[in-house]
């Protein structure tokens, strides 16, 4: 049992190796990333003043801009990366590697984690001192644990994605496209999600990065009376989520390994 453990936790440190130090790897990339979002953002936020909108506003399309690193990584390093996997003959390796699937996931999303903080963080700082946002300080640790639990069912999401991603082939790359932009929407990165319509914005919560944002918003941001659900009970939401997406994800990686074993292939139908 301890020799396995410790198997298991080897694949995650390996898997999350490679994205923890390609991070800095291409400082170029970095600057990029840090400063590409603060133009969408700065667009946002010249776009508010102009019509005289409460200076939260500013805060909210800051930390909307910055949680995209966290959405980009999921959708594309997390849910799309089986599906690459096999396309570039690495997929095998992981199905007879003595470990479980979920410890190479997990891998995966602790270095996905660690490589879209450093942008984020960047984002958010740089934004902050541009920008002139202010926080409440009394709601920062509050805050923090909240994004760690909308971190956890979003890359519990990101799990899931990766086992139906590849389970249905050739589509995953056409469905990673067709989600980007709609999440953008439905997530109110750049505006609060209570502007939606009532039986959309509660879709919406599906997205655990829904009801994160709009939670750290109301407990970090002063004067933010304009959430879509208490900020308590939007951590518990998010709390369950992380516990059904890992559940889900657990399954889809059971079924992938089903098809495999017993059919010889990894997709529900034939390429």
């Amino acid at each position: 049992m301890l020799e396995e453990l410790e198997r298991n936790l080897r694949a995650v440190r390996a898997r999350a190796y490679v994205r923890v130090v390609g991070t800095f790897r291409e400082l170029s990339w970095v600057a990029f990333e840090i400063a590409m979002p603060l133009l969408s953002v700065g667009a946002y936020v010249f776009l508010y003043r102009a019509l005289g909108a409460p200076e939260r506003y500013i805060g909210y399309v800051l930390l909307g801009g910055a949680m995209t690193a966290y959405w980009l990584n999921v959708l594309w390093s997390m849910a799309s990366q089986f599906y690459w996997e096999k396309q570039s003959g690495q997929l095998e390796i992981f199905f007879i590697t003595p470990v479980s699937r979920m410890s190479i996931l997990a891998g995966m999303a602790a270095g996905g984690m660690f490589m879209s903080t450093a942008r984020a963080l960047g984002t958010l700082v740089l934004g902050s001192w541009l920008f002139g946002v202010q926080y409440r300080m009394e709601g920062i640790w509050a805050g923090l644990g909240i994004f760690l639990l909308t971190l956890a069912a979003l890359y519990g999401l990101g799990m899931v994605g990766a086992s139906l991603f590849m389970m249905y082939g050739r589509e995953a790359w056409h469905t990673a496209n067709l989600l980007q932009e709609p999440i953008y929407l439905l997530s109110g990165f750049y505006f609060p999600v209570r502007a939606l319509p009532r039986w959309l914005a509660a879709a919406a919560g599906i997205i655990p990065i829904t009801l994160g944002l709009d939670a750290i918003r109301q407990v970090v941001f002063p004067g933010a009376v304009d959430g879509l659900l208490d900020p308590g009970l939007e951590a518990a939401l998010l709390a369950v989520s992380c516990a059904a997406y890992f559940v889900l994800a657990h399954a889809a990686l059971r079924k992938l390994e089903d098809l495999a074993k017993r059919e010889g292939r990894l997709t529900l139908r034939w390429q």
